[in-house]
This record gives C-alpha cells, structure tokens and sequence, in this order.
C-alpha cells in the first residue's frame, strides 16, 4: 500500500506541471533502449518501500543541489513538501550539519548523499558507523541506489538543459545559486 502511495504521489505531481513537461520525455524517446531502461530503474526505485519516502526525497534533494539540477530541485521541492518536510528544512538545506531542522538521522542522510555526490565519492569510517547505526543493510542498499540514481538524474538532466517545469510555481523551490556553482536556495 505503501509502494502504491509513493507511485502515485510521484506521477501525481509529476503530470501538474505546466512548463517544460515533455522536455525530459522526448530527450529520453530519442534513444527508447535508454527509455525503457530509465522507465524499469524509476519503478524499481519507487516500488522498493524500505525506506520512508521522506527520507528518500530528502537524500535526493540534497544531491540534486549539490549538482544544481534545477529540474530536480523544482519537483524534489514539490514532493519534499507532499512528504511533510518543512520550509525550514528545505531552507537549511545547504547548512544541514549546522541546522536544527534535521535529527540525527536525517543528517546522516544528507551527509551521505554529499559524501556520494562530492568527486570523488568518499563515504569514510565514522559515516558508514553512523548509516550502520540508521539503517539495516537492506534499507542502506535503497538508499544507497536512490542517491546514486538522483546523480544519474540530475547529471543527465543537466546535460540535456532540462529546465524547470513548474512543479513548484507558488510555492518555495530549493533552487541553486548559479553565480557561485553552489547550493543555496530561494
């Protein structure tokens, strides 16, 4: 029920847009092999439910504005939000080791997906203790493959100029600070 929930929260906000919807679809309809394989990679992502959704975005949004993927950012925002995250966390987000917004465990969340993000990806001894302490080895291997899939993303994304669609319009956007190359937001 839960796996039903998360689909349909994802495809629910991702058909709300109103900018840019298709810009993603048709980039990926150019090379259908690679489609499918996207396709089958997001279900299996969003059926596999060992993980709290709202920590899963929470991971992907960390990585996404650390890329500066504003796609990314603009409908991880609008889910962010639907999973019960506050302004205050997504404010925080940049500053999440010095935030108060975050409890134990979602900072080990957000300093993973960092960690994972980062070149070179480096996950060191007292992170892997703390991911250890969280999560079971079946909850770590989702999460694990959510922050490496929202790299994949954001990165293709960002390569293909995949813009913002609207998913946040109204609403606050974790959004990247272009002038600096680093996450901040608006």
């Amino acid at each position: 029920m839960r796996t039903l929930r998360q689909i349909r929260t994802s495809f629910g906000i991702l058909f709300t847009a109103r900018r840019n919807r298709l810009d993603l679809v048709k980039a990926l309809a150019r090379r259908p092999q690679l489609a499918v394989g996207t396709i089958a990679f997001e279900l299996g992502v969003a059926t596999s439910a060992k993980v709290d959704l709202r920590v899963k975005v929470l991971a992907e949004l960390k990585a996404a504005s650390i890329i500066s993927c504003e796609y990314c950012l603009d409908i991880g925002s609008a889910l962010a939000r639907h999973e019960g995250l506050t302004e205050r966390q997504l404010r925080d987000l940049p500053a999440h080791g010095r935030s108060d917004a975050f409890d134990d465990e979602e900072r080990t969340v957000l300093d993973l997906a960092e960690a994972l993000t980062r070149v070179p990806a480096v996950v060191d001894a007292d992170l892997r203790a703390r991911i250890d302490r969280h999560f079971t080895p079946a909850q770590q291997t989702e999460l694990l493959s959510v922050i490496a899939w929202e790299n994949k993303r954001a990165r293709l994304n960002q390569g293909l100029g995949v813009r913002p669609s609207g998913f946040s319009d109204g609403e606050f956007c974790v959004l990247p600070d272009a002038a600096t190359g680093s996450e901040a937001v608006v």
